[in-house]
């Protein structure tokens, strides 16, 4: 069920991170940085629900 976790988590991460970088090449970077933290917070946060 673990795997499961991860492989969805990582899906979720890079489909986001593939949209901040499209607005970030559209010249939207305040938008782009909030979609970065977005993603890294997606990354760091089930280190602490999960575990």
């Amino acid at each position: 069920m673990n795997l499961l976790t991860y492989i969805v988590l990582f899906v979720i991460t890079a489909y986001t991170f593939g949209f901040g970088v499209t607005l970030w090449k559209e010249k939207q970077k305040s938008s782009a940085m909030a979609v970065f933290f977005l993603c890294l917070t997606i990354i760091v946060l089930p280190f602490f629900t999960i575990i």
